[in-house]
């Protein structure tokens, strides 16, 4: 079990973690220009566009030769078609001519670009008109969720190059861990570890790893005082059995690597207010979504590499 975990680990590093700085930033110089430029055409924010295309990034792993963006339009969507579809709804389908080369194709990217910016704009530009643009398109909560938490890490951040990670706890602590996911766990019916459990004392400060939006704060019975966070990389990253949360933290907002969200505790296992049914720790875990499906895979290699990061 452990095996496999190390294995979807390791091919998910080469999606999430880019392997040459320099290489992402030209390429994210190049979105950027696309998105900007589409945006002015059509008055849809460029963090929502390159918010759709960021997702979409993660869920198509063989991206089109001669793109930098990821967007893969279904081909009923591009073309239309009255004999299968009301053509009141899509007379001749979304696909357009966005570069003025007077072809509409469907792996260019000014073309895909321009044609998803202007089906969100039939239903408006505001971010609740918006939202529904996204929905009847992906059919999904999870996916609109995660594209306009997206769009709001993009819009504080004003870029969409965001590599910097951090360890999540200060690296002069004293603290242990060491590979967890796949173990037994006992509590709570039987089920595997989910996540990796990282030693130290009440109270030491918990950081986020990574750029996202806070997207669940609370009590769980097996987490204790638990934070969620979604990232860029449809990634959600858990943090659970804390003694307490940042004063001031809610829901929806934008985090970076480094930022403190609550401490090291040993809540969790009863009702709330429940502590001390073990040793204070710190359990972490990542939850990769694809678009259809959520799973768990082993977060260690990535905590090895960004506590090198961070002593660095």
């Amino acid at each position: 079990m452990k095996y496999i975990g190390f294995l979807i680990a390791a091919v998910l590093s080469f999606i999430i973690l880019p392997n040459s700085v320099v290489q992402a930033d030209q390429e994210s110089s190049a979105r950027m220009a696309l998105y900007k430029k589409t945006s002015a055409l059509t008055d849809i924010p460029w963090e929502y566009i390159a918010a759709v295309d960021q997702y979409e990034r993660q869920i198509h792993t063989n991206r089109k030769e001669g793109r930098v963006t990821a967007i893969e339009p279904d081909p009923m969507f591009w073309t239309g078609s009255a004999g299968e579809m009301p053509a009141a709804i899509f007379p001749e389908g979304w696909g357009a001519d966005g570069n003025g080369d007077q072809k509409v194709q469907i792996n260019n990217d000014e073309d895909v670009l321009w044609s998803m910016a202007s089906y969100i704009k039939s239903f408006g530009t505001t971010p609740d008109d918006i939202k529904i643009a996204l929905w009847n398109y992906y059919k999904r909560d999870l996916t609109v969720q995660t594209i306009v938490n997206t769009a709001e890490v993009f819009k504080k951040f004003q870029t969409v190059s965001l590599t910097k990670r951090d360890f999540p706890v200060p690296t002069q602590t004293n603290y242990s861990y060491k590979n967890t996911w796949g173990d037994a766990r006992g509590f709570g019916g039987r089920r595997i570890h989910e996540g990796t459990d990282i030693f130290a004392n009440y109270g030491v400060p918990v950081k986020s790893t990574t750029y996202g939006v806070i997207e669940m704060k609370g009590w769980n019975k097996f987490g204790g005082w638990r934070i969620g966070i979604r990232d860029i990389y449809n990634i959600y990253h858990y943090y659970a059995h804390l003694n307490g949360f940042k004063e001031g933290m809610k829901i929806g907002d934008v985090v970076q690597p480094g930022d403190v969200i609550g401490s090291v505790g040993a809540s969790g296992y009863g009702p709330p207010g429940t502590s001390g049914k073990f040793p204070p720790h710190l359990h972490y875990g990542m939850y990769q979504d694809n678009g259809k499906n959520e799973w768990s895979f082993d977060p260690y290699p990535y905590l090895r590499k960004w506590e090198r990061m961070a002593k660095n």
